[in-house]
């Protein structure tokens, strides 16, 4: 346990002098008194807040209950803005962005006078960005997220962000008109919060409650609930424990804490886009995570959350069956119980009382909702470095399939030829797009769960196999194989395919494999030229300099690991 005069902030607001006097004279400029500079562990909340994020449109009002938490348990709490990523509106992607609010949050962090660090993130990628970017600092740090929406309503039903993926093919099939679309906007987002649905942000909220960096209850509770303020209040008192406690994240985020998110990944049916998350949150740790572990920690896990997009399902509903608690009680045979959590107490101590009061929202390990679950990660000379698949979501009669290739050389050439009369396309054949990926973009849309050709869903068909270097939306489904490494635009076999090429999906087998030999494949790719635009400055010339591949968590290769907390030279 650190005295006051072995913080962080006493190297600001403990010195005698110069330095010293300049860091608390202008401080003091907000009306802060002189004592509260005198000791007290100094909170920083790191906030996401942001009009062009609707998702964390309420987080000025959630940090204030932060900073009530804080100030009743003797700190003082400092608010600060970072870059904020809103996935509904960035072009082309919000992910493109992820790596650099990390750098946003790690050097605001390890700048300034902070003892401890509450991270209040919701939308899709800004969790895992302001995860990783306190990762490379390793201060005293625990998540508030923001929660979910309420449930949408549209004619008499329950609707979320999956139905947006339906609704889109069914207008395109003709079965629903541009005004009915139009009721159902209106009627989709009811209050502030993410998807209400598991889609990537719920995802992300599970992730940070398995691996322990939340108090628990977190995950689940709806972001208009009264519940919402007061776990953050007592995330501020409890972020002033861990500090005075000298609890860290590298505490926390053991390889144990890491296959116990896997496993609760699993159990709810979570977004294929933690796999690219955690494997970078791991890298910023030092923690030895691979691809393979999502399918090795995955399997013999069931699907317990009946939740959309792989149930039916939504948040508000896992919240009051007895939220990610619940869930994780009845896991608790698989998990690594012994994991220290923010609060101090040990997974099995957060979890071993939970309840699920609604067995048809939250099922057993004895009576699952789907015995299929988890991450698929699969090998074969598509995909050397693997690719993933999300079972759940997918269609049992496509598992194991074998088909024709459909192949678009881009996004522009997919839209452009996707509803041609001419287009030579079946119910099996198999959709590839190609340069979507980290570089190929560049930042790895999610696009992958393709629209089907307007021909097949003129027979009525609602699900093909579709392939990709790029990702999905958590909210999406299909038997769409993703994150396919290497990428078009790194030179992997993906950007040799071509029309007409034989390709088989055997998820059981673990395998995605072209019927090409390998010679073939060798003087295909000697006379492959580069097909997607390359940057010639700013971000994202970086970006696309320094990317890593999606089996590697897609985070510049300079940002892994940290550079500690401390910070040696002042200003003055």
């Amino acid at each position: 346990m650190k005295t006051a005069k072995e913080r962080r902030s006493s190297n600001w607001f403990g010195r005698d002098g110069k330095d010293g006097f300049i860091y608390r004279a202008w401080l003091k400029k907000q009306g802060i008194p002189a004592y509260e500079l005198e000791g007290k562990p100094i909170i920083g909340i790191c906030n996401t807040w942001s009009e062009l994020t609707p998702c964390n449109s309420h987080f000025r009002e959630l940090a204030e209950s932060v900073k009530r938490g804080v100030l009743e348990a003797g700190g003082y709490p400092l608010e600060f803005p970072v870059m904020s990523l809103g996935e509904t509106l960035m072009k082309p992607t919000a992910m493109l962005y992820r790596n650099l609010v990390s750098m946003d949050v790690e050097e605001s962090i390890r700048a300034n006078p902070l003892d401890g660090v509450v991270l209040l993130c919701g939308c899709d990628k800004t969790t895992p960005a302001l995860v990783m970017g306190a990762c490379s600092v390793d201060i005293p740090t625990i998540v508030v997220s923001g929660g979910a929406m309420l449930t949408g309503r549209h004619m008499g039903k329950s609707i979320s962000t999956s139905d947006v993926w339906r609704f889109s093919e069914n207008v395109r099939a003709g079965k629903m008109t541009n005004e009915e679309l139009a009721m159902a906007e209106a009627g989709m987002c009811r209050s502030d919060g993410h998807c209400a649905v598991m889609g990537t942000a719920s995802t992300m909220a599970c992730m940070v409650e398995s691996l322990g960096l939340s108090l628990p209850q977190n995950a689940a509770i709806p972001a208009p609930d009264a519940a919402r303020k007061v776990i953050a209040q007592l995330s501020g008192i409890e972020i002033v424990k861990m500090v005075k406690e000298d609890r860290r994240l590298s505490d926390i985020l053991t390889r144990q804490a890491f296959e116990n998110a896997i496993r609760v990944n699993a159990a709810i049916g979570g977004s294929t886009n933690f796999v690219i998350h955690l494997l970078a949150i791991a890298g910023r740790m030092g923690i030895q995570l691979e691809l393979q572990d999502m399918d090795t920690f995955s399997n013999g896990i069931p699907l317990l959350a009946n939740l959309q997009p792989s149930g039916s399902y939504f948040m508000e509903d896992l919240y009051y069956a007895g939220g990610l608690p619940a869930v994780i009680n009845a896991l608790l045979p698989h998990m690594n119980k012994n994991c220290i959590t923010a609060n101090g107490k040990t997974v099995e101590e957060n979890y071993n009382k939970a309840v699920s009061y609604n067995k048809e929202v939250i099922t057993d390990l004895h009576a699952p909702f789907n015995p299929l679950s988890g991450i698929v990660v699969l090998h074969g000379n598509i995909c050397e470095n693997g690719a993933v698949i999300k079972p759940s979501a997918a269609s049992k009669h496509l598992m194991q399939h074998t088909g024709k290739a459909v192949v678009f050389e881009d996004i522009d050439d997919y839209k452009h030829r996707i509803d041609l009369p001419d287009l030579d396309v079946d119910e099996n054949s198999i959709l590839v797009l190609k340069n979507v990926g980290p570089k190929g973009y560049p930042g790895m849309p999610e696009v992958g769960n393709l629209g089907l050709p307007a021909k097949v869903l003129a027979k009525g068909i609602t699900d093909m196999v579709r392939i990709s270097d790029g990702r999905m939306s958590g909210t999406g489904f299909g038997t769409v194989v993703l994150h396919v490494s290497p990428e078009a635009a790194a030179g992997g076999t993906l950007a040799i395919l071509k029309d007409g090429d034989i390709i088989t999906l055997d998820v059981a087998k673990r395998t995605l494999q072209a019927h090409i030999s390998d010679e073939e494949i060798a003087q295909r790719k000697a006379i492959m030229k580069p097909n997607y635009p390359v940057a010639t400055r700013g971000y994202v010339q970086l970006y696309q300099q320094h990317v890593e591949q999606a089996h590697l968590g897609a985070d510049l290769d300079f940002l892994k690991g940290g550079s500690g907390s401390e910070v040696t030279r002042d200003s003055h």
